[in-house]
Parts: structure tokens; sequence; C-alpha cells
């Protein structure tokens, strides 16, 4: 390939050293189709002949057929992905290969390929999300009106239900889909035709090419086509956001699957035991998640480190750009698939949770509401006053609901007998009827556009 220059080859461990094969032959398709385009753009440029460019499309879709059926074979002497179609190619059509070359460096060829795989990628990740979203959706309609406790600073803090929790899930996951979504339509400009860093002068049509490929556009500046990696780093950060959010999910089904909690039963086959507990039922599935999370940070973290200090335009350090992007799909679309199959599967212990949110003087915000809405308190005296009404319930052990009125006009006249309207668990949601709030009519709300934006 560039022998020419050098009077001797490459020692064994600068084979070893540059040598992408490993991993970049994931890009044998985006390869191949590419190398079509650029073919077929050849020919109607009059660049190549007819049968030149027939010779090198039949055997281009030969090698797509080889490598469907047995893989990509590994060479460390050919370096990459590239170089392995090419030469298979050659070895298939014979000199007329070497013309595919024309007009286009690898640079730009792998920035295609690399494009239209991140592409893919996104693809994937967006079909899983939405996937797992309209499982969600389905588990929060079957328990919209099923009282939970709602936590802050991981004490009981309000009554919520379980369908808006669940959809609070889906609203994390939507906000995904949309970071994916613009790091797609980023993405969507060819580099192909931007050659080594400075264009070409050949009359190639870079139109034609990002067509034929589904681009938008070709990129407007040539050194900026080859050198960009903005596409794998947007991948990699909204990759990243959302493994964060699955862990997030899974911490929470990790403490509610605990004994202390016992707010859900998860299903055996996402579940594990003990080589010495007999008892064991491990959440290990979702432990996974949350430690996948990491991982595609880390990811980010990498390729950030590696682009920080690149001069304009290619240099080799960019080989390492792919790794973390596969290592980050294959953690994600693993985590996204896991995790639906795993909520899908829960089941939710609702008259658990419904004690627990009884239990916690999770009204007390209603008591405090119902002071100054209905007695005229100011709200911080309001405040001061339930604090002191919680501290008598805790006292006897009892909830707020359970305290008789003459108790609490011992703390307060002002109260009344209407207090018993807004002191029980199931009042207090119906009562958040502000919009994007818990109560069940609001909860349905939320159900029905999620499922418009899911088409379910």
């Amino acid at each position: 390939m560039w022998g020419g220059r050098f009077k001797g080859g490459p020692s064994a461990l600068m084979r070893e050293i540059n040598a992408s094969i490993a991993f970049d032959k994931r890009l044998w398709r985006e390869d191949i189709q590419a190398s079509l385009a650029h073919v077929v753009m050849l020919e109607a440029q009059a660049i190549i002949g007819e049968d030149d460019a027939s010779a090198i499309a039949e055997g281009l879709e030969r090698i797509a057929d080889e490598y469907a059926l047995k893989g990509v074979p590994e060479d460390p002497a050919l370096e990459d992905i590239h170089m392995h179609v090419e030469a298979r190619l050659a070895e298939l059509i014979g000199p007329a290969a070497g013309r595919l070359h024309t007009a286009r460096s690898r640079n730009d060829q792998v920035a295609t390929d690399f494009r239209l795989w991140t592409r893919n990628a996104i693809d994937e990740a967006d079909a899983a999300l939405a996937a797992f979203g309209r499982v969600l959706v389905a588990r929060a309609e079957a328990h919209c009106d099923a009282v939970m406790p709602g936590f802050t600073h991981l004490q009981s803090a309000q009554p919520v239900t379980l369908g808006h929790h669940l959809m609070a899930w889906f609203e994390m996951l939507r906000r995904d889909r949309s970071r994916f979504a613009d790091a797609r339509a980023r993405l969507n400009e060819s580099p192909l035709g931007a050659a080594a860093l400075a264009g070409t002068s050949f009359p190639i049509d870079r139109d034609a090419t990002a067509a034929a490929l589904g681009f938008d556009r070709p990129m407007a500046n040539s050194l900026d086509a080859v050198s960009d990696r903005d596409f794998a780093l947007d991948y990699l950060a909204s990759a990243a956001f959302c493994a964060l959010h699955l862990s997030r999910m899974a911490e929470e089904l990790v403490l509610w699957a605990s004994q202390p909690f016992a707010f859900v039963a998860l299903p055996d086959d996402f579940s594990t035991g003990s080589s010495i507990m007999p008892q064991k039922r491990n959440p290990d599935a979702a432990e996974l998640v949350r430690g996948h999370a990491g991982r595609i940070a880390g990811q980010l973290v990498s390729l950030v480190v590696t682009m920080k200090g690149l001069p304009l335009a290619y240099s080799k350090d960019m080989q390492d750009d792919k790794e973390p992007v596969f290592l980050a799909h294959d953690l994600l679309l693993l985590s996204l698939q896991a995790l639906a199959a795993m909520v899908e599967k829960t089941a939710f212990r609702t008259e658990r949770m419904r004690a627990a949110a009884e239990a916690g003087f999770a009204t007390a915000t209603d008591l405090a509401d119902w002071l100054v809405r209905c007695a005229g308190l100011p709200f911080r005296e309001a405040h001061h006053v339930t604090g002191r009404v919680v501290a008598l319930a805790e006292e006897r052990g009892c909830a707020l609901a359970d305290l008789d009125l003459a108790a609490l006009q011992a703390i307060d006249a002002r109260i009344d007998s209407r207090v018993f309207e807004i002191l029980t668990v199931d009042a207090s949601v119906k009562s958040r009827t502000s919009y994007g709030g818990t109560a069940p009519e609001r909860v349905k709300e939320q159900i029905k556009r999620a499922k418009k934006t899911l088409n379910v």
C-alpha cells in the first residue's frame, strides 16, 4: 500500500501496534456500502470506465457475501478493514481493484464508515429505548393509582403513585431519545470525497455519494471532515446519560427488592442465588446494569482525552476512536434490553408500598397546606404547627390520621374536623392535580401523551 517510499517493511512490533483489524472489522458492511457508492459515482463522473466499475461492484458484493457467511479474516499485515477489502477485491478481479481508491483516502473512508456505523448504533439505541418506554407505560397504566411513598434524601416525603414514579423513569428515557436524535442530526453529513485532508482534483460528485449513503449533505470543509470525531463523542455522551438513568432505575430496583423495602419481587430469570446462602435472591442483573454505567461513562472520558490534544487533520491516535464506541454500544444495548425485560416481569407489591407510605407521616405537607388554605395560617407558621403534630404522632406511635381532634386542637385550636378529609394517603395523591402531579388523573394524562409519542 505505501511500500514504495520505504526500503524495508515494518517490524513485528510495528505491525502489532499499527493493526486495527481486530476491532475495525465491525465496519465491514459500512466499508463495502461506502465503496459501492463511491464506485457508482466514479463511473457516473467518467473517472473510471464502465467495465472496471462493474467488476469492482460485483467484487464488492461477493466480498460482502463471503464476510456475511464466514466472517472477516484477520491479517495484521493488511492493517485494517479497508485494506482487507481492497486486497480481497484484487484477488477477485485483478488490477482493476486499484481504481476503487481513486479520489479518496483512508482518512475520508474511515470517517465515512464510522459515521455510518454510529448512525446505525443510534437507531438501535432509539429502538431499544422506545421498547423500554412501552414497557414502562404499560406498567404505569396498570398502577396509576397505587400509592407508594415518594422520597427525598431516601426519607419518606409525600405519597405518590407507582404509576407516577414509573412515568418519571419514562421521562428520563424520553430525554435520552431526544439526545440521540440530536446526535444523529449533527452526524448526518458525509465526509466522503474529502480525501486525505484537502479534497481532490478529480471531478467527483460529493452530493451524489452523500445522497446514496443517506446523508443530508456533504461536510463543508475537507480538513474538518477527516479530523472530526464529534459524532462519536456525541454518541458516547448520549450513551453515558442514558446509562446514568438506567443505573438510577437499577439502584431503585435493588433497594425495592431488599427485605427492608420489599416493594418488588424480581423475576427468577433476572435474579441469581448464593453459593452458600440458600435463601438469597440477588438482583444481579440490576446491579450489572448499574455497573455498566461506569464503564460507559469511562468510554466517553477515554475518547475525550484521546481527542483533546490533536491538531488538524488526521493523526494515528484517532485509530483508538472506535473501541470506546463499540464497547459502549454493546453495554448500552445489553443494559436496555435486560432492564426492560426485568421491569416487564417484576411483581410490584403495592400493599407493601401503601403500608410504607402510611407509616412515614407522608401527609404532613397536606396538613400544612390545609392550615394555610382552611385555617388562614401563614405557611411558615403552618409548617411549625405541623411539625408539632408529627412529633405527637411519633410519640404515640400512630399515623397523623389516627390522632383525635382534641389532641390536634390542643396544638392549635384553629384545626377542625375537616382536617381528616386530607390526612389519608389516597386523599393526598388525589389532591396533587397540578400539571405533572401525581394525581391519578394527571398520571393518566402523562400516559396518554407517552402512548402518542410511542405510537401505542
